[in-house]
């Protein structure tokens, strides 16, 4: 079933609820080493529209990732769900996801870790493109795009935000090829959706 993005104008609550998911998390990690939890994504540009959905990277060395897996599983209740095409980006689910959240670990220094952090210190720092970009996500969502035409979609303005970044021409071309013919993972069932008969 395709669900169409919904995308709303920027809420100063997402940065209340980032501190507030951020809090719950490092008490789930605490005594694991990590580099740091960063808001990233749309919610974490003031003034973007965006989906009402905290995204949060945990950034992570290599070394330290099944720890912190491990706790954030046993402690925290969170289900991995393993990269899911993005090399060196664990994706995570919850049971009771309020308020809504993507997170992920990342391996330091990855390239979806740095793709997360150019967009958002450009976005920071230059209005002008911070709203043509809210421009280009409003009309993606009025068309009643899925996330993954929506993901695609974005693709050019994507680039040009990039641009003005420190990216170099080959990582950006590999943002450009991970967002484009996106088709959705197979996933197993999380634990909680399991019927208790099977």
């Amino acid at each position: 079933m395709n669900i169409p993005v919904f995308v709303e104008p920027y809420n100063l609550q997402w940065a209340k609820d980032f501190e507030h998911i951020k809090g719950e998390l490092e008490k789930a990690v605490e005594g694991v080493t990590i580099v740091g939890i960063e808001h990233v994504g749309s919610t974490s540009i003031p003034g973007l529209c965006a989906k009402p959905i905290i995204d949060i990277d945990i950034v992570v060395t290599r070394d330290n990732l099944p720890s912190v897996i491990a706790a954030l599983s046993e402690k925290a209740g969170y289900w991995h769900r393993g990269e899911m095409g993005v090399p060196d980006r664990y994706s995570f689910r919850i049971q009771h996801n309020v308020p809504p959240r993507n997170l992920y670990v990342c391996i330091e220094g990855c390239l979806s870790l740095k793709n997360h952090l150019c967009v958002r210190k450009v976005l920071r720092e230059n209005p002008g493109l911070r709203e043509e970009y809210g421009r280009v996500k409003s009309a993606l969502a009025a068309k009643g795009y899925d996330i993954y035409q929506y993901v695609e979609g974005k693709n050019d303005i994507l680039q040009k935000i990039l641009e003005l970044s420190d990216m170099s021409d080959e990582d950006r071309k590999a943002i450009r090829d991970l967002n484009t013919n996106l088709t959705p993972p197979v996933l197993p069932i999380p634990p909680w959706e399991q019927s208790s008969n099977s």
